[in-house]
């Protein structure tokens, strides 16, 4: 009877949490000029606010059912076994380089001094684990366009210390990870794809993410979906899959679930290190780990938004298509994206960058549609060997980085997120097209 009570009175609340959502939110009618057109945001309804409150009323507060959930689900969509939920997208990239360091690996362990090759154009902390473990980064450039690099590029870069990749499909494009991955596998190194902007591209059919021995996302609301925070670590080797969960989970050697006790059967028969024999196996670590879950509150709203994934990367695919086929004709001015034959494209957003001789500059054409409030962005840190972070700290600059330099000056981009309607975007070009055409009148 009271367990009866008890989802009936469930029952009730999330009807009232229905209601509420609707009286809570409307949709503000888009006033060209006057309505801010965001580059990025979260794209919700009830359903992600009644997951979360179903959540609450478990009182669960860490990583719960709402977790072991998404984590299954989403491997499957991302093609991999394993899913490990962490809280955000940059914890996903410090645990997968992290746990390359683990005795787990064998021979095969990455040490402090070893060398990980990565670009010089992209996203801070998609770098910063390399750095945060004693390792050494080895910058290459990327092409025009694709804002990937060549393979001929990373092959390049390997030296005799040199024993990981991680590199991120820029803005959801994906970089050529099927010859990448044969680099790596003939030359005995990790490949990490970061895919955090990258959910859903595919690569000759195969998903980005499914090529190297790890893959990265995140749940920020700017990316495919969102749980607030959050990212994840997915994996097919168990042995990674190992090492990932202990790194997330402070380095214990335990892999009891949450909650659990006892799973291996012999938690007071260990003996490990130094410490004596029979010490609590739930507190013997075997790495030098963090805490890095996420809340069952934060997988409960992931549920319902992978339930809209589909829809929102075919909307993405819409937005991006609309844009290169209206301005494709400028592309003597503002060199247009571009993808590798046999791409599949969940874009991020739609990148443009001014060309040499076209009369203006990224800062005047950036300064003009912000002014028309329309949200812009650069390919986020530009070249990161110039940002003041990195200054005196040691890495490789392998070849010249002429492109991230001419990428950091001159590049900048826009939403296709999946809440840019069709009248947004027509405005969005309407100004792009009326800036260039006042520049050719000067």
């Amino acid at each position: 009877m009271v367990e009866n009570n008890e989802q009936k009175m469930r029952s009730e609340i999330l009807q009232i949490v229905e209601k509420y959502y609707k009286v809570k939110t409307g949709t503000p009618k888009f006033e060209p000029g006057k309505t801010r057109i965001p580059h990025a945001g979260k794209v919700c309804d009830a359903e992600e606010m009644k997951n979360a409150v179903d959540a609450c009323l478990d009182f669960w507060l860490t990583a719960g059912r709402f977790s072991d959930q998404f984590e299954a689900e989403f491997a499957k969509v991302m093609g991999h076994k394993y899913c490990s939920l962490v809280n955000s997208g940059s914890s996903a990239n410090l645990i997968a380089v992290s746990c390359l360091t683990s005795k787990l690996m064998g021979k095969r362990r990455l040490v402090r001094g070893d060398k990980v090759i990565t670009v010089s154009a992209g996203f801070p902390t998609t770098v910063n684990p390399i750095f945060q473990n004693g390792l050494i980064p080895r910058f290459i450039d990327v092409e025009l366009g694709y804002y990937n690099p060549k393979p001929e590029m990373v092959e390049k870069a390997i030296d005799d210390r040199t024993k990981a990749i991680i590199i991120a499909h820029a803005l959801g494009n994906p970089f050529d990870a099927e010859r990448i991955a044969k680099i790596a596998k003939d030359h005995g190194l990790f490949l990490i794809e970061d895919c955090c902007d990258a959910v859903g591209s595919k690569l000759n059919g195969k998903l980005v993410g499914t090529f190297g021995d790890m893959a990265t996302t995140s749940f920020y609301p700017a990316h495919h979906i969102t749980m607030g925070e959050g990212g994840s670590v997915l994996t097919s080797n168990p042995i990674l899959k190992k090492a990932i969960d202990s790194f997330r989970d402070w380095g214990r050697d335990c892999w009891c679930a949450t909650g659990k006790d006892n799973t291996c059967g012999k938690r007071f028969c260990w003996k490990l290190g130094e410490l004596p024999y029979g010490y609590d196996h739930k507190f013997i670590y075997s790495n030098i780990g963090y805490n890095l879950k996420m809340t069952d509150i934060q997988a409960a709203i992931g549920i319902a938004q992978l339930k809209k994934l589909p829809e929102f990367i075919k909307k993405r695919k819409e937005n991006y298509e609309f844009f290169l086929s209206r301005l494709s004709k400028y592309s003597s001015k503002l060199i247009m994206p571009k993808i590798l034959p046999g791409v599949e494209l969940s874009s991020f957003g739609f990148m443009m960058t001014v060309a040499e001789g076209a009369g203006f500059t990224k800062n005047e054409i950036v300064e003009y549609l912000e002014s028309k409030n329309i949200a812009t962005r650069m390919l986020f840190g530009g070249n990161l060997v110039r940002q003041p972070a990195y200054i005196g700290e040691k890495f490789d600059v392998v070849g010249d980085l002429k492109n991230s330099d001419f990428i950091m000056n001159n590049s900048f981009w826009i939403g296709v997120y999946p809440g840019v309607t069709h009248e947004m975007r027509e405005y969005m070009v309407k100004q792009i097209e009326t800036f260039l055409e006042e520049k050719d009148k000067l």
